[in-house]
């Protein structure tokens, strides 16, 4: 084998300072496929270093411009790590699992979006798996490959899925989930109730004193803590609060709120949603039964995801921050992983005013 051709920078080069770099060939001159050597020596490091800083693991070993250098050194020779080798030596895989109950909800598209972005990142790669009926039990879809993966990512609205596909073997991680009684090694969670403590706030303030909350028909622990949430932000108000309860579509929404808001007398003055899709369909409501948002009711829903913007007035809601929850979510399990302590702190949100509240009128 005939030595590298090309420069060789010095140990001391600058970040700044591009690296160049001629690609290895073979004692019969053609091509052949670079080594990590190949990029020690271009970039002036050990192959050590070079395993730090490709395999994620230089800070605070390696230094800031040496790291780029070996990067810049590895892109221009066109290095790529072998993979299976370096797991098939970790006794790993580097593959994670998310369990989600639907992509047809623009929320848990954006989780995978974040989750994905920091899997790369460590050199991970992430199977994606929806629930057929959304929530619920599911078949195993790794029943004979569950040494495939490395770790289970999973939405708290799909943990029925998991007696089946992950067993007792697999590290997993929860969204969205009680940390008193999860079933994974960490849990993840927004600061829900300071989202529906927020609306509260707002709607009191707006003079709102006779509310409803159009609840999501769902058995999940995230919208248990929303309405435990908007029952101690009205404790020891004057305001009174009735609950109805619809599937998570914007026309169950609609009937179910058609039915809450026909009443002439003793109509609420504001709704308070679990979600965008309800909050939705409400609006729809009103407009079938005459009432105007937000001069007759005001209306709230909670995510901020497309159709928050899209229904007309837009709506105040509670953004969730959807693809930074992802990334929390893909970062505590590479650490449960690696065996390093994963954040715990909940993820803070937003309250968005836009036009579908407004100062309450007596109750008609």
């Amino acid at each position: 084998m005939s030595p590298v051709r090309g420069s060789t920078a010095p140990a001391h080069r600058g970040h700044d300072q591009e690296v160049t770099v001629a690609g290895p060939q073979q004692e019969t001159g053609s091509p052949r496929p670079p080594t990590s050597r190949d990029v020690a020596r271009a970039a002036g490091v050990s192959q050590a270093t070079v395993s730090l800083v490709l395999g994620d693991k230089w800070r605070g070993r390696v230094a800031e411009p040496t790291a780029e250098r070996v990067r810049a050194a590895a892109r221009q020779l066109g290095y790529r790590p072998n993979l299976a080798a370096r797991n098939l030596r970790l006794g790993r895989t580097r593959t994670a699992l998310l369990v989600v109950p639907a992509l047809t909800n623009e929320f848990f598209a954006h989780v995978y979006t974040g989750a994905a972005r920091v899997a790369a990142r460590h050199g991970f790669g992430v199977l994606l798996y929806p629930t057929p009926e959304g929530t619920g039990p599911a078949r195993d879809p790794f029943e004979s490959a569950r040494a495939s993966l490395d770790g289970v990512l999973a939405s708290s609205m799909a943990s029925d899925t998991l007696a089946t596909i992950r067993g007792d073997d697999l590290p997993l991680v929860m969204l969205d989930s009680d940390p008193a009684h999860s079933l994974g090694a960490a849990t993840v969670n927004l600061d829900l109730a300071a989202g529906m403590r927020q609306v509260t706030e707002h709607l009191l303030a707006l003079g709102h004193r006779d509310f409803l909350h159009l609840a999501a028909a769902v058995d999940s622990w995230t919208f248990d803590v929303r309405a435990e949430a908007l029952a101690t932000a009205l404790h020891g108000t004057d305001a009174a609060v009735r609950r109805a309860a619809a599937p998570l579509t914007v026309d169950a929404a609609r009937v179910a709120a058609e039915a809450a808001l026909a009443p002439t007398s003793g109509r609420p003055t504001a709704v308070i949603c679990d979600d965008d899709f309800l909050a939705a369909g409400v609006c729809k409501a009103a407009r079938r039964l005459g009432l105007r948002v937000p001069e007759d009711i005001s209306v709230t829903g909670f995510d901020d995801m497309t159709l928050a913007t899209a229904v007309e007035p837009e709506l105040t809601t509670v953004r969730l921050p959807a693809e930074h929850f992802g990334e929390r979510g893909m970062e505590s399990l590479v650490a449960v992983v690696e065996g390093r302590p994963p954040e715990a702190t909940p993820l803070p949100v937003e309250l968005i005013v836009r036009g579908s509240t407004g100062p309450a009128r007596r109750s008609v």
